[in-house]
């Protein structure tokens, strides 16, 4: 099977370049490329739907992002130890009745000893907001640049 480094035990460091290279994937939008970061036997929650296998992680993202549109995601690195990492993240996003949402979360990862993720917990909320308020300005699908600010610099 296929390493995908940073590989665990993670320091620090390491898990901060975990938790950037999922940011950067899921901004990307492609399904496809996104499942390779995961076991073929993954299983997820996700609210309140169950995902199990790279299949249905393709299916997931590919009606996520067919609703959640011009969709941005900042993830931050909560905790860390040894193959495990905890993320807090929030993303913005527009129905296709134009409402914006600020959607925050936390997610529990777990990775095989090649670095793919073989669990992932996520809780999430949403915020109904105006298109005035929003904070994620870049260009979507494509992932953050290194200059915008991260969650705890935009207060969130």
């Amino acid at each position: 099977m296929e390493a995908r480094p940073p590989l665990p035990p993670f320091t620090e460091e390491t898990a901060i370049q975990k938790v950037r290279a999922a940011e950067n994937a899921w901004n990307k939008q492609d399904p496809e490329a996104v499942s390779l970061a995961y076991t073929p036997d993954t299983y997820w929650r996700n609210r309140d739907v169950f995902v199990n296998g790279r299949q249905q992680v393709v299916e997931f993202l590919t009606q996520k992002w067919a609703r959640e549109l011009d969709y941005r995601l900042i993830k931050e690195l909560w905790a860390f130890t040894g193959n495990r990492i905890a993320v807090r993240f929030v993303y913005e996003s527009h129905d296709s009745s134009g409402q914006w949402f600020r959607s925050h979360g936390n997610e529990n990862w777990e990775f095989d000893e090649n670095g793919l993720m073989r669990v992932r917990r996520a809780s999430i909320n949403d915020q109904a907001i105006d298109e005035s308020d929003r904070l994620f300005h870049w260009d979507a699908p494509g992932i953050r640049p290194d200059d915008h600010p991260g969650l705890t610099d935009l207060g969130l």
